[in-house]
């Protein structure tokens, strides 16, 4: 629960600005009267309408839930919504809760059934007070069984901050003091400079604000049901800030800010391979969604470097040993296919087939390994998929099932029911290269004495074969166009994993440079070296 949260102030100066979009020629009282809301007795009842609701009824819907909220009415308003039951403790809470008064809203001009409008109103709490303003939007929609006019109901018509159904906004003493993180050279990170660790920094608070040493501030903040950390959206009193040092570099992360911007939804996260040292998160998201840490999708071909560890330490091959590359290869009913345009290669050998992501090369070799092999190597060598990571944040760990059936052949090549982040696929790249597995951090072990998890790793001869197999992927393979121009030692892996309903596969792309490795994914981005390889070769480019 949130610390000092009290009761509702209520009885405020509520009003709508009428005037633009055409609403001064509608009637607000008409509409608060049940003017499509009701009807008088003894009149007939109204046709029930169908199709997308018409200009009129746009505004007049619109205007009736906007008087309605305004004037704190949050029954009336929810009653002008198609989902009154989710709609009312929203709006209530709007002053009980978060304390919000003088609510002025100013629609602007409709654009079909849109209405966008803005919002100006006051925040006050124990004394302090904050003017408050914001912009959001409703959509008028018909509704399904009465035929009337509704607004789309959406917590983010109440504020665009608010994305699921179980967000609320919450006035009061900060659940955790402000944090000032720095990163591993003390150089101040903020969301205003470095726009993708807003919701990292708010887990870091929420997680060690308390024993950063700080104190709480006043604040408006969204509190999120799925119990990640309070965004706070308005500050009324000022807490101190206890100081936070993590082990990101302020260079690498803004090449990586920078990066990402350049594809739409893309993620990019970079470790220091011989330490684990998490150097660079970000993500490029309409969401918001950390998918870099929380991700979870097919990773496609990137995961042939587990597969191709299991393989050379079950004996079964080398890189200098044999791979053949037919058409196509078949695995109970299910026919795999490579890359368009790719010639066959009956005479392939491992490392070839690796650097061109030849996906029958590795379907061809299903037969000789048992169901559990790539799941035993994912765990007991990289780290993966046992739930036990503690990187100082919420992440995930990765998920390679042991399957039967087609996902059997499915995952090795990254799909079926392979699930990674970009985070997973950096960490499997900076023990690919160094054999032993660092669990991923983004604070020092030593800020809270965490335990962190544990792998065998992988053995120095399974360790050379795999990076002479990414030296020649960035070189003359698939990866060879993202990491032209980089010196030093340096690997990659191309990825692009097909999505049921998604028109291009999702762009993946992991490499090295020296000490450090990166990964990258971008939905929906085509091939792995299109969005996602230029991606992480500017990241290794800054933090090499």
């Amino acid at each position: 629960m949130r610390k000092g949260v009290k009761g509702a102030i209520v009885g405020s100066v509520f009003a709508v600005m009428i005037g633009g979009a055409g609403y001064g020629a509608y009637n607000i009282v008409t509409a608060l009267k049940g003017d499509g809301g009701g009807v008088d007795v003894g009149e007939p009842a109204p046709v029930r309408r169908s199709g997308p609701p018409s200009g009129d009824e746009v505004r007049e819907t619109s205007a009736a839930f906007f008087a309605a909220w305004s004037q704190g009415d949050a029954t009336e308003a929810a009653s002008y919504t198609d989902n009154a039951a989710m709609a009312e403790p929203l709006l209530a809470s709007y002053g009980r809760s978060a304390h919000i008064t003088g609510l002025k809203i100013t629609p602007g001009t409709a654009s079909g059934a849109t209405v966008p409008f803005t919002v100006s109103a006051t925040v006050s709490y124990e004394g302090k007070s904050k003017p408050l303003s914001y912009s959001s939007s409703l959509r008028v929609v018909r509704g399904v069984s009465t035929g009337r006019a509704l607004v789309d109901w959406q917590p983010s018509v109440v504020h665009p901050q608010l994305q699921n159904m179980n967000d609320t906004l919450v006035t009061g003493e900060s659940p955790a003091p402000p944090i000032e993180a720095v990163d591993r050279d003390g150089k101040v990170l903020t969301k205003e400079k470095y726009p993708s660790l807003g919701p990292i920094l708010d887990e870091l608070r929420q997680k060690y604000g308390d024993t950063a040493g700080g104190t709480p501030a006043i604040e408006l903040s969204v509190h999120h049901g799925d119990e990640s950390a309070d965004t706070p959206l308005l500050t009324l009193a000022e807490g101190r800030a206890g100081k936070l040092r993590t082990t990101l570099s302020a260079s690498a992360q803004a090449a990586a800010e920078t990066a990402v911007k350049k594809y739409a939804e893309s993620s990019v996260v970079a470790v220091k391979a011989s330490t684990g040292e998490v150097l660079a998160v970000a993500n490029h998201r309409q969401d918001g969604f950390n998918a870099a840490f929380l991700g979870k999708l097919a990773p496609g071909s990137t995961m042939k470097i587990i597969t191709a560890a299991t393989l050379i330490d079950n004996g079964i091959t080398t890189a200098n040993g044999p791979a053949p590359c037919p058409a196509d290869a078949m695995w109970e009913g299910q026919t795999f296919h490579n890359l368009k345009n790719m010639r066959p290669d009956e005479d392939a050998t491992l490392a070839q087939s690796f650097a061109r992501s030849c996906n029958t090369a590795f379907i061809k070799y299903v037969d000789d390994l048992k169901t559990e092999s790539l799941t035993e190597e994912a765990q007991r060598r990289f780290g993966l998929g046992r739930d036990d990571w503690k990187t100082g944040i919420p992440s995930f760990d990765g998920s390679v099932p042991a399957s039967g059936g087609p996902d059997k052949a499915a995952n090795l090549i990254g799909q079926g029911q392979v699930q990674m982040s970009p985070l997973n696929m950096a960490s499997v790249t900076a023990t690919a290269m160094t054999g032993t597995f660092r669990q991923p951090v983004i604070v020092p072990q030593s800020l809270d004495g965490r335990e962190l998890a544990h792998a065998q790793g992988l053995s120095a001869d399974t360790v050379r074969q795999l990076r002479t197999m990414m030296n020649r992927t960035a070189t003359v393979g698939t990866a060879a166009p993202a990491m032209s121009g980089l010196r030093g030692k340096i690997g990659a892996k191309t990825g692009s994993a097909e999505v049921d309903g998604q028109a291009k596969s999702n762009s993946w792309f992991t490499g090295y440079r020296d000490d450090v490795a990166a990964a990258a994914m971008t939905q929906e981005g085509g091939h792995g070296g299109d969005a996602a390889g230029p991606i992480v070769a500017a990241v290794l480019r800054a933090a090499g």
